[in-house]
Parts: structure tokens; sequence; C-alpha cells
């Protein structure tokens, strides 16, 4: 689900580094250099990608895999649990882990032997199994919401419970706070300019309506605009995720969601939390690391160890306001579901993760490791006098160019640097370390190890070893 909003500082071509302690010069000559590095090992992988040109748009298959750091992206032979392998047999640690897709280590085993079982029995058949139950338990379990529908992704997730909230409450509009991501759904492309208007966010492509028209946007952790916007009775929901995590992390402040449940309730709007990042935060998310009540709550990704799959679960009373008026006839027209959502193979998948991958076992040696790299970033910020923080969500964290964490997702795209943070993660690459693109952001697996993590940190103190000297 990345979706990078870039910062005023980087509107201009080539981008600056004011502000951060580091001279715009020496990211230059240091990148330069990183580039030529990297090139030179990496021959078959620029081989490969030569020849993609031909037949994909930037030779990737997908359009974000053009924004890797380097002059091409890496071609992936082999991956397994925290390491995988490029074209040109170089072995890297994995702290990007596909965006949180391979948050459960690339390939686990119990993964990987339910999805073939379940392959030689049938992939799809729009038809339950009994994998589908147990999935919906294992959820509710976790997250608290007894009634759960099955989707291809957290897109897909997002989308169908904005239908239902506005079908449910007959309001036009959804909420989100300012710099959110939220997949490829319409109505969340919308941030707020230096006059507090809805507008396109940066690089919106093909919006169906100007995203005024159906959304509304606060700042993060700003209870005074969330409780004038939901006062004019015009907000189906509030899509939020607990945490912001796409354009850096941004934790919220004592008494936010608290507010945020009161407001939401008080004005009949239905809250829905995304969790497909911030599962991150223990076995049920920040829902149940933090006694959290949403209406609604949505989840993709990681749930399949890299199978596709979402999911979203509902309260009792709005599972049951949709069964009433929704009629059967209709079940299959109204822009909900799809032909290859529940099916066998992604449910199997699902069930082996929840059960044995992502376990609350799991997720106690990842949160340490979470801990451990924020540490030892932190400490080499400190030792090297450089004005930056580190940000921890449970088993992932990030540090940015900001001498303080911010508040709000106007603060986080604000203190983004795009030319710094290429060099950085080209410099982690050549280092044998993969970060998560469009952030300086690491995750913890199943499979991390304390050396991983230890890694990282060597690395990161004498890429900045040599910016500040």
């Amino acid at each position: 689900m990345s979706g990078r909003l870039r910062g005023p500082g980087a509107e201009v071509a080539g981008g600056d580094a004011s502000g951060t302690g580091v001279d715009p010069a020496r990211v230059v000559a240091l990148t330069e250099r990183e580039e030529a590095v990297f090139a030179a090992r990496h021959q078959r992988c620029a081989a490969l990608h030569e020849r993609a040109r031909a037949s994909m748009p930037g030779g990737v298959p997908m359009s974000w895999m053009a924004k890797w750091a380097g002059p091409f992206p890496l071609s992936v032979a082999t991956a397994s649990g925290s390491r995988f392998t490029c074209a040109d047999g170089v072995e890297f640690v994995d702290l990007c882990l596909g965006d949180t897709g391979a948050m459960t280590g690339h390939s686990p085993p119990a993964a990987v032997a339910a999805v073939a079982r379940q392959a030689a029995r049938g992939i799809t058949l729009m038809l339950p199994t009994e994998d589908a139950a147990v999935v919906a338990e294992e959820l509710t379990s976790r997250f608290g919401l007894p009634q759960w529908q099955f989707t291809l992704s957290a897109t897909d997730a997002n989308r169908h419970v904005v239908r239902y909230a506005r079908h449910l409450t007959g309001r036009p509009r959804v909420l989100v706070a300012d710099a959110c991501y939220h997949g490829s759904v319409d109505e969340t492309f919308a941030t707020l300019d230096r006059e507090g208007r809805v507008v396109p966010r940066r690089g919106n492509i093909g919006p169906p309506v100007p995203p005024s028209a159906t959304t509304s946007v606060v700042q993060f952790n700003d209870v005074a605009a969330l409780e004038r916007e939901l006062a004019t009775g015009e907000i189906a929901c509030v899509l939020m995720e607990p945490a912001m995590t796409n354009v850096g992390i941004v934790l919220p402040e004592p008494g936010y969601h608290e507010a945020l449940r009161s407001l939401t309730e008080q004005h009949g709007t239905l809250l829905v939390l995304d969790e497909t990042h911030t599962l991150c935060a223990g076995p049920g998310g920040m829902t149940a690391a933090g006694r959290l009540r949403p209406d609604v709550v949505t989840l993709g990704k990681a749930l399949g160890s890299g199978v596709p799959c979402g999911a979203f679960g509902m309260t009792a009373e709005v599972a049951d306001r949709v069964r009433r008026s929704v009629e059967l006839e209709d079940v299959d027209v109204g822009g909900i579901g799809g032909t290859l959502a529940g099916n066998a193979l992604s449910l199997a998948a699902m069930r082996a993760t929840l059960q044995q991958v992502l376990t609350p076992d799991a997720f106690a040696g990842m949160l340490p490791l979470g801990a451990r790299w924020a540490e030892g970033v932190a400490g080499v910020l400190a030792d090297q006098q450089v004005p930056w923080h580190v940000t921890r969500l449970g088993a992932r964290a990030e540090y940015a160019f900001a001498p303080v964490p911010p508040r709000t997702g106007r603060e986080a795209a604000a203190a983004d640097d795009f030319p710094l943070q290429t060099l950085l993660h080209l410099s982690a690459l050549n280092a044998g370390i993969l970060l998560t693109p469009f952030h300086n952001m690491a995750l913890m697996a199943p499979t991390t190890t304390a050396e991983d993590v230890d890694r990282h940190t060597t690395a990161f103190a004498a890429v900045l070893g040599e910016l500040v000297a």
C-alpha cells in the first residue's frame, strides 16, 4: 500500500537537502559513486532490465518498481525467510519484505505447504471451503469483530467498505487524513492545499470526479478539524490507519482515538480502521493493542504470506444492517465482491499464516527486533549529531529528516528529501540490505535476526559518517 507523498521541498526538480544537516552537493557526489558500485555488481540484473524495457514500460511489470534506488531495479532469483538473492547471485537482508506483503518472511514453509495442498485440490471455485470459517474465526479472536468478508487486496476491502458506508448512512462523503494512502481507492486521493481546500493529491491519475466532491480531509491528530467535518452530517465513514504509515510513521497522540470513536458515534458516522500496515503492532494490530472499537477493520497483504488476499471485519450491527438492506437478488451486481474473492487458495494461505506463522509467539520475537533497529539508528544519529528522528510502531520503524517526530501527515511529508532518501537506499543496497521504498523504513519478520538488524546499524553509521564528514 505504499503511496509516499513528497513534501514541499521535493516539488522542485532535483529536490533539496536544506534543513537535513546534509550538503546537497555531497549527496549528489555520493549517489554517483554508489550508482557506479551498484552497476558494476549487478550486470546480469542490468541485462535483464534492458531486455524488459522492450516489452514493459520502464522495464518493470508494475510501474512503482521503476522508483527503486539505482540505475535499474534488482531482478530477484530466489527468496526465503528474510533473505533474497538477485540474478547476479548477491544475497540481501530484506527489511522491506514486499512492503508488508511478506511480513511473514518469504515463502514460510507452513504457508507453502498449505498452498501446495490446496492447489492440488482446487484453486478457485466461487464456493466456500472449510478454511473460510476457520480464518474468519481466527480474525474475530484477534480483532473482536464477529463478521468477516474476504477480498483479493486491502484496496478492494476499503473500496467495498466505502460503498457499504454510503449505502447504510445515505451520506455522500468519506473523511480521510491528509497524506493518507489506502490503496487505489478513488476517494482517498485527496489532500489539503495551503488554504485548507480539498484538492487532488499530487500525481493522481485520471480521477473520475474532483476529490472535493466525495472526500473531506483533516490532519491526523487534529480533533477540532475532525469534529468540524463530522458536524456537517455528510460523512458516511472515517477511513484511517490507526497510525499513519504510508507518509512515514505518524503515531496517534494520547486521547486521539478516544475522541475519534466518541465523535463518530455522536454523529452517526462509521469508523473504519485500515490495519494493513499497522498489523505490525501485534497479532490483532493496533485495534487489539490499543483496545480500539472500530465499526469495521480492513486488512490485506500480510494475511496470506504473499498470496493475494484481503479482508474486512464488521460489528454485528453493521453486518445486520447490510444483510437487511441488500436484496439477495442484487447481491452480485452492487459493486461488492469479485469472482476470485475468497478463493480457496487464498483462504488456505491465510489459515496457515494466521495459525502457524504470524502467531503471538512470532510477534514476541518481532517486536523487540523493531525496538533494536530503532535504538541502533537513534544511537548513530546521536553519536554523529545529525538532527533526524526515529519512530517505531511495533515491528516497524523508520528514520526521517527532521529533529522531532511528526504529528500530522503534512509534517511527515515536509520532512522528506527524495535525493537524500535515494542515496541512503542505494547505500544500503550496496551493503546488502533492502529497505522499504518511498520511506526509510524497516519491517521485522519472524525470520529476521538480531544480526540482520545490527548489520543495518553498521551500514547506516558508515554512510552517515560520510555524509556529515
